[in-house]
């Protein structure tokens, strides 16, 4: 289960690179009711989605040519420097060397070795989001992988991570990750590794992170980011002993999904 209580390898930041920001900015308020709080002048329009007066997602603009719009998951680092030389090791790849962000926090971006991106953040005045597991917050992430084997192996290499490989049926496995100290008993797992389908891979798709979203009904959230012009990847559907989910690219292209818990889990 994610928390606020963040320990290393553990997801503690999560972004949205968008080519406009104003138009993101429009399309989460109507979806999720955020808010937006710039990052300050010096911040390049980075800057905070809020619920509440708590922030529960950044944005900033595209940086690099050719980029594409996306959600960037961070996972907690003590030393951001260290994670680097894991990173390399293990057959990953540098997007972001480690950086200063004012007196906030350190981050570093990468590329694992299937070709997903993720991020660290090595906490400073920040040590993360504020809310994750509230209605319209995050509450899982995911990568969908080319490789799911190497992913695990790559993951465990960096953050030490564990998994439990549960069967969907078929040759279909979901591996739940967990980084040490990240929660009691059963309720581990911050996130699951999936490996793509052949048809996802003969038709494109690439390994990709992506964030869960909870929410307090899928179907009408679902209805609202249609209604602002998301793309439907997954309509609502009843995952059992999961909840309801149903998955969405916003109207910029980046993907998320959105999930109503089971209640009989709770």
């Amino acid at each position: 289960m994610l928390t606020t209580h963040y320990v290393p390898g553990t997801p503690n930041w999560l972004d949205l690179g968008a080519p406009d920001i104003d138009a993101a900015v429009s399309f989460y308020g109507a979806v999720f009711g955020w808010t937006f709080q710039s990052a300050g002048p010096d911040s390049g329009g980075y800057g905070f989605f809020q619920l509440d007066g708590r922030t529960v997602a950044a944005v900033g603009p595209l940086m690099d040519e050719g980029a594409r719009s996306a959600w960037t998951v961070y996972f907690h680092t003590p030393d951001a420097d260290a994670t680097l030389t894991l990173v390399e090791q293990a057959g990953g790849t540098v997007r972001v060397p480690p950086m200063d962000v004012f007196t906030a926090g350190r981050l570093a971006a990468f590329t694992d070795p299937t070709g997903a991106e993720f991020a660290v953040w090595q906490p400073g005045d920040v040590q993360g989001l504020d809310t994750v597991m509230e209605p319209n917050s995050l509450c899982w992430t995911e990568l969908y992988t080319t490789d799911a084997a190497a992913a695990k192996d790559f993951y465990r290499s960096v953050f030490s991570w564990s998994h439990q490989d549960m069967p969907m049926g078929g040759d279909m496995i979901y591996s739940v990750v967990s980084a040490p100290g990240g929660g009691k008993g059963d309720d581990t797992g911050h996130g699951g590794i999936m490996q793509l389908q052949k048809e996802h891979l003969q038709a494109g798709s690439s390994s990709e992170w992506h964030p869960y979203f909870g929410v307090t009904d899928c179907d009408a959230t679902f209805a609202a980011a249609t209604g602002q012009g998301a793309t439907v990847l997954i309509p609502p559907v009843d995952a059992p002993g999961v909840g309801r989910l149903a998955m969405v690219k916003d109207p910029a292209g980046a993907p998320f999904a959105l999930i109503k818990g089971d209640p009989t889990l709770a």
